[in-house]
């Protein structure tokens, strides 16, 4: 079984309660899974868990405020992290146009600088489209774990 770090970005509680709702599920299949509602750049660089990073968009593509820190610190300090797996589900809107999901391609953009390995496609969840975004993150994190 796997070790799952879910590193969340939310500004109205959407994506936290989407990321609970994956940690919940997940542990009843034998995983161990943490959810970081205020990530740090230290709760990825002391210990090599797979990373999930489940995320809403705000604004014009942007990271919600309290994942903006850990985002920060991840391109400033650019800790090295060849090969470790992670996984990004992103919540959007997608009348935004092109920003549509934009804070999920600025974490992975950031990650692949750190050399970590993306496991999948990210998963994009539309607020226009769904309204319960747990129904399409849940399956997509049962499948996703297996990759890793």
């Amino acid at each position: 079984m796997a070790a799952i770090r879910v590193l969340v970005g939310s500004v109205y509680g959407g994506a936290l309660l989407t990321a609970r709702k994956i940690r919940e599920e997940l542990e009843t299949d034998g995983h161990q899974v943490v959810v970081l509602e205020n990530p740090q750049l230290d709760d990825i660089t002391d210990n090599d868990d797979a990373l999930l990073v489940c995320t809403s968009t705000t604004g014009q593509g942007e990271i919600p405020a309290n994942l903006l820190p850990f985002y920060l610190a991840l391109r400033e300090q650019l800790p090295q992290q060849p090969g470790r797996p992670f996984g990004i589900i992103v919540l959007g809107d997608s009348s935004y146009g092109d920003t549509f999901c934009g804070a999920g391609d600025l974490i992975e953009e950031a990650f692949y600088e750190t050399g970590a390995r993306k496991v999948g496609d990210s998963l994009r969840v539309d607020a226009l489209e769904t309204m319960e975004p747990e129904s399409e993150a849940v399956p997509w994190a049962k499948n996703w774990v297996n990759g890793i």
